[in-house]
């Protein structure tokens, strides 16, 4: 049981940036099915194609209205983020950490919400929309679109943005996967022709920190700032006001999105979840992304006098 537990505490990147729900279920359950897979031989690259295949049959699920299949959709989903925990818990167990593996975690939860976005879009096309007897038509496409694209995308990159930011200031850079664009665009040009994929990966990640780095303008210029004059009081200053925001980060990841998904599939309202996405969650955005510039703008003030006093 101590080694277990050693193992869980070693899977946490910090108490900061953890969800009660991942603390208390999802790492310790996926750290029980990566011990599980380890005796079995199973490769973490499988884990992560296992998870992608459950993602898909809980948005095929989700698609249907009655009550069986939305309990089915859900328990997949559910599996699939159980298994989205594990891959990197089995990867670190037995040190096989690859390339694809790499590539494949990044776009697993993508591909699923991309499946149940459609999947509710086509499940509402034909139901008349609340309180109205005309039918959603190609306004559930326009719906799913805006939630997708404009919203969760944006909230869950710069949720995972800040929470990586928060671990560099915390651990340091080995205790934070926080990515520039210049390097990886660079490890794309390093690259051969030949090698289509991995250049493939580095680009679209590129272009992903890109997207990342353009909406902080005021990190980007505190962050500069605090490499070439690095203060220990600063960086306390900087953790003591990103802490707060973690629950935010959290919220705008996956946990809380997924029970919203839930709830509402199981309820037959799922437009609920989308109007949720638009209205709730981008207010989180809104509000947390102001309050970080805010706090790096200040912060930046401060580095720019001390080194103009030198």
């Amino acid at each position: 049981m101590s080694r277990f537990q050693e193992l869980l505490r070693a899977s946490m990147k910090s108490k900061d940036t953890e969800e009660w729900l991942d603390v208390h279920f999802t790492r310790p359950v996926g750290l029980v099915f990566a011990l599980m897979w380890r005796q079995l031989g199973v490769h973490p690259n499988a884990v992560t194609i296992l998870s992608i295949f459950l993602g898909a049959g809980a948005a095929y699920c989700f698609y249907f209205t009655d009550l069986c299949h939305n309990l089915c959709g859900v328990m997949l989903l559910l599996l699939a983020n159980l298994c989205d925990s594990t891959d990197g818990q089995l990867a670190r167990l037995t040190h096989q950490h690859t390339f694809i593996g790499r590539m494949l975690d990044g776009f697993a939860s993508q591909l699923w919400f991309l499946g149940i976005y459609v999947a509710i879009a086509m499940r509402l096309q034909h139901q008349p929309m609340p309180f109205t007897d005309i039918h959603w038509g190609m306004g559930s496409w326009a719906l799913a679109a805006v939630a997708g694209i404009l919203c969760h995308s944006q909230q869950s990159s710069l949720g995972d943005y800040y929470r990586q930011i928060h671990l560099y200031f915390l651990k340091g850079k080995e205790g934070s996967e926080l990515d520039q664009s210049k390097q990886q665009y660079d490890i794309y040009k390093s690259l051969a022709k030949n090698e289509w994929l991995k250049r493939l990966f580095y680009v679209n990640y590129a272009n992903y920190c890109r997207g990342q780095e353009r909406r902080t303008p005021a990190f980007q210029r505190f962050f500069q700032a605090y490499l070439g004059y690095p203060q220990e009081d600063v960086k306390q200053r900087f953790l003591a006001g990103s802490r707060p925001l973690m629950p935010y980060a959290n919220i705008l990841t996956f946990n809380t999105r997924a029970i919203c998904l839930y709830v509402t599939c199981l309820l037959n309202c799922p437009w609920v979840y989308f109007v949720f996405e638009i209205v709730v969650l981008h207010a989180l955005y809104i509000y947390m992304h102001n309050r970080h510039e805010t706090l790096c703008k200040l912060l930046t003030n401060d580095l720019e006098k001390r080194a103009k006093q030198i």
